[in-house]
């Protein structure tokens, strides 16, 4: 099967994680008040956050609306995906040293 290797499928990507913010412009109505059945004036930029998996949806809705994209940017914490690789390995290790301190405490 698309996606499965033999260690599983998880591991293959972090795409339900990832996720973008939309600067949009010119929409007629804005994402809460989408539902409504009348108008609304056109507004100035704005921000969506999206997650990966939503984006062509998002897209499309925001183009329906009369938006436009002005631009796209991941969103991360730490600003980047190295650091946020970095600081996963980094904490990786700690709760392993912590596992062997707590074994080793106990010959103390």
């Amino acid at each position: 099967m698309f996606g499965q290797t033999g260690l599983g499928s998880g591991r293959l990507s972090n795409a339900e994680n990832r996720m973008f913010r939309y600067e949009v412009r010119g929409m007629r109505q804005t994402y809460e008040n989408d539902q409504l059945s009348y108008p609304i004036r056109s507004s100035g930029s704005f921000f969506i956050s999206v997650p990966y998996n939503r984006m062509n949806e998002e897209m499309q809705r925001i183009h329906r609306m009369g938006g436009t994209i002005v631009s796209i940017e991941p969103l991360t914490i730490e600003g980047n995906g190295q650091a946020k690789s970095e600081a996963t390995a980094v904490t990786q290790n700690l709760k392993a040293e912590g596992k062997n301190k707590a074994a080793g405490a106990d010959k103390d």
